[in-house]
C-alpha cells in the first residue's frame, strides 16, 4: 500500500468561488479565492509545509487548481466524493459546511493514504474533457428524439419539422467534430496510439469504449484484474451475514466508464467469439440479462487490462 511521506496534509473543499483549507497536523484553517492568486497561495503554503494537497472530484471546479499545483511541483490527490461521504457517516459527522468538509477530506487522506488519483498528463485531460462533452451532446440528442415524436402525435410536426431538423443536424455535426478531435488527439501521441490499437483489437471495444478506457482509467495495465474491475465498479460485492448468503452486487467505481463498458459488453456478448461463448453459458444457466452483461463487462475490463500490461493485441484464447 502506498503511504504518505509528506509531513503535512492540506484538505481543500473546492467551490466555484472559494477554496476552504484545513491543514494537518496543526489544524490551521484558511480561505483563498478559487482564482490564480488563490492557487498561488495554496501552492506556496503546500511547498512551505511539504504538504500533500487533496480535494474531492467536483465535476470540474478543481481542475484549474489541480493543474496549477501540479505545475509548481505540489503533490496532489483527487478523492472520490462517495468515500468522503461514507467516512463522514462513520465518524458520526452530520453537519456540513465548507470548513467541515475540508477537515474531513484531510482526515480521510490520513485514514486512506492509498486513495485518490494523481493528475493525468495533459493529453489524457484533454481526452477526458472531449469525451465528457461528447457524452453530454449524445445525451441531449437522445432526449430530443422523444420530443420530436411527441410533436408528431400532437399533429404539430409541420410547425417544428425545420427547427428539429436543424437542431438534430447541429448536434450530429458537433458530435462528429468532437469524435474527429478525439481521434486526432490519440493519433498524435505514440503511446496513446499504441494503446488504442491494443484496445480496439478486442471485438466489442470500439471508438467510444476505447476512448473512455484511456481517458477515465490511465492506470490500465498497472493493476491486477480484480483491481481494474473494482475501479470501474464491476467487482461483485458480498452481502453475507452468519449463515445468510446474500446476492452479490456491483457498486461504486467510475460511473461514466462503467456505462461505456456495459455498451461494449452488449456488443461483445454477441460478436466476440470468446465472450459470446461465455455469455451463452451464463444464459443457459438461467442468469438474468443484467447479470450476464455485467459479467461480460467485467471480463472485458480484465482482458484489456492484461493486454495493456503485456503490450499485446487480442488473440482468441479460451477463458
Amino acid at each position: 500500500m502506498e503511504t504518505i511521506t509528506q509531513a503535512a496534509i492540506i484538505g481543500i473543499d473546492v467551490s466555484r468561488d472559494w477554496l476552504d483549507i484545513h491543514c494537518l497536523p496543526e489544524g490551521k484553517r484558511a480561505r483563498f479565492p478559487n482564482k490564480v492568486e488563490g492557487h498561488d497561495q495554496v501552492a506556496q503554503l503546500a511547498l512551505k509545509l511539504g504538504a500533500l494537497v487533496c480535494f474531492e472530484a467536483t465535476g470540474g471546479q478543481e481542475w484549474r487548481l489541480w493543474s496549477a499545483l501540479d505545475a509548481k511541483g505540489v503533490a496532489t490527490r483527487q478523492l472520490p466524493p462517495a468515500q468522503i461521504k461514507a467516512f463522514a457517516a462513520s465518524r458520526g459527522t452530520r453537519a456540513k459546511t465548507d470548513r467541515i468538509d475540508a477537515e474531513l477530506i484531510a482526515q480521510f487522506m490520513v485514514f486512506r493514504s492509498d486513495a485518490g488519483r494523481s493528475l493525468p498528463h495533459e493529453k489524457i485531460r484533454l481526452l477526458r474533457a472531449l469525451a465528457s462533452k461528447r457524452g453530454q451532446l449524445v445525451e441531449t440528442r437522445k432526449r430530443l428524439l422523444p420530443q420530436i415524436k411527441a410533436h408528431e402525435k400532437l399533429g404539430s410536426a409541420d410547425m417544428f419539422d425545420t427547427m428539429d431538423a436543424k437542431l438534430t443536424e447541429l448536434l450530429d455535426h458537433q458530435i462528429a467534430e468532437l469524435e474527429t478531435r478525439i481521434e486526432q488527439t490519440m493519433a498524435s501521441d505514440k503511446e496513446l496510439a499504441a494503446r488504442v490499437g491494443i484496445l480496439r483489437s478486442v471485438p466489442g471495444i470500439g471508438p467510444v469504449a476505447s476512448t473512455m478506457l484511456i481517458a477515465e482509467m490511465p492506470e490500465l495495465g498497472q493493476l491486477s484484474g480484480q483491481q481494474a474491475a473494482a475501479l470501474v465498479g464491476l467487482a461483485p460485492i458480498a452481502h453475507d451475514s452468519g449463515a445468510m448468503r446474500g446476492k452479490r452486487a456491483i457498486a461504486g467505481g467510475r460511473r461514466l466508464l462503467r456505462h461505456a463498458m456495459f455498451q461494449a459488453a452488449l456488443v461483445a456478448s454477441h460478436h466476440n467469439p470468446v465472450l459470446k461463448t461465455f455469455a451463452d453459458r451464463l444464459r443457459a444457466a438461467g442468469k438474468p440479462h443484467k447479470v450476464v452483461i455485467t459479467a461480460v463487462a467485467r471480463k472485458l475490463v480484465t482482458i484489456v487490462n492484461a493486454l495493456c500490461k503485456t503490450q499485446q493485441t487480442w488473440t482468441v484464447k479460451p477463458l
